[in-house]
């Protein structure tokens, strides 16, 4: 078994989403390796030495829960997907549509039935990170939740692949379920005793917009919202008990751009209320985002994990705002229980965010001065 560090909170008081801005000459290995001018054994070895700066920066800069920064992967999703028996990398007719901009078009679809991989390349991701646990310094495993990988295999075209293997949905939500669960038990046995889901299918959810444009109008709510649920509990189901799961929600974080607009309203009684997690990590960057009155419905006891701080400007905030607006949450949740983060990740995908790697230490160590502030 690997390394172990247990803690007795799913999340630290100041927290990040996990990924961060690829250097520059991680995306120069990235791009020889893809014109087959270095080897894959070289290409490890850059990001194994980039990982390592990370890591001791992160250290440095004082965080609890360290991550390799997503250096490994191409996209904070769908990486993960194609590393299941049963599924490949495609390309679709378009990408994602953001704000503005439009993302590559990898996917991930079907070639068999979804099975577990005991040689899924995340294992190794977080094997290498926790040879840096030690101490009070725990390795937190990020991983898109069940839900996400859903619908990405009905996305479009990816639909057809769906039904040359299964004959009803039932069996697939089980496949998926099973495939989930052995993999963060496999985390487990490695030494993992914090993951955290990644979902933006509840974002999407809360903008009526977008899914009246992706279904034709023709969709229930609260149908889409009760299949999301059962996918992501069943795969937590039975887990150990001292292995912390959280999840964080956003609404796309792609190039400093966005997918879907939108409060929490229209899910927050299904989501906080009813999914098997420990904490909730929630965008509430701008007016986007909503109010805060979603966070009535989350259960006493369960940690919220404030997204205040943006990660798709390098503008640092002003301090006494994010202050007034943390004692705003407390109407809704009590203040021992609520906790500041950037609102996402740094690079969901390895063209990042628009801004600099001093910038988004500088967001972080904001981040640490504010918590110190309010909960001392």
């Amino acid at each position: 078994m690997g390394k172990q560090v247990v803690s007795q909170r799913a999340v630290n008081r100041y927290d990040i989403v996990g990924s961060f801005l690829r250097p520059k000459v991680l995306k120069e290995a990235r791009k020889k390796y893809g014109r087959e001018e270095i080897s894959l054994q070289e290409l490890r070895k850059v990001e194994d030495q980039e990982i390592t700066k990370l890591i001791n920066k992160e250290k440095e800069v004082g965080l609890v829960y360290i991550t390799d920064g997503e250096f490994r992967r191409s996209y904070w999703h769908l990486d993960f997907f194609w590393g299941f028996n049963g599924v490949e990398h495609n390309v679709m007719d378009q990408g994602y549509l953001f704000h503005g901009e439009e993302t590559r078009a990898d996917s991930a679809r079907l070639s068999g039935k979804v099975t577990f991989n005991r040689k899924h390349p995340v294992f190794d991701e977080f094997a290498f990170t926790n040879t840096f646990a030690e101490d009070e310094v725990q390795t937190r495993q990020s991983i898109p939740a069940p839900a996400q990988f859903f619908a990405e295999l009905v996305r479009g075209k990816n639909q057809e692949k769906v039904f040359q293997y299964y004959t009803d949905y039932e069996e697939l939500y089980q496949d998926i379920a099973q495939a989930y669960r052995q993999t963060i038990l496999e985390l487990y046995r490695l030494g993992c005793r914090n993951v955290k889901l990644d979902d933006c299918t509840w974002g999407m959810l809360v903008d009526k917009g977008y899914w009246q444009s992706m279904t034709n109008e023709d969709y229930d709510l609260q149908e889409i919202q009760d299949l999301y649920l059962q996918l992501n509990n069943a795969a937590l189901k039975d887990l150990p008990a001292d292995l912390h799961i959280t999840t964080h929600v956003c609404r796309g974080n792609y190039h400093s751009t966005f997918a879907s607009s939108g409060g929490y309203e229209p899910v927050a009684q299904t989501l906080f209320d009813k999914e098997n997690v420990e904490a909730f990590f929630l965008e509430f960057d701008d007016d986007r985002s909503g109010d805060f009155a979603p966070l009535r419905f989350v259960p006493e006891g369960k940690q919220v994990v404030l997204g205040l701080v943006t990660s798709k400007s390098g503008k640092l905030e002003d301090k006494q705002v994010i202050i007034d607006r943390i004692y705003e949450a407390n109407q809704y949740v009590p203040l021992e229980y609520l906790n500041l983060s950037p609102q996402c990740g740094f690079a969901s995908t390895e063209e990042g965010n628009i801004l600099t790697e001093q910038q988004q230490w500088e967001k972080l160590r904001l981040i640490i001065a504010i918590t110190q502030e309010v909960w001392g």
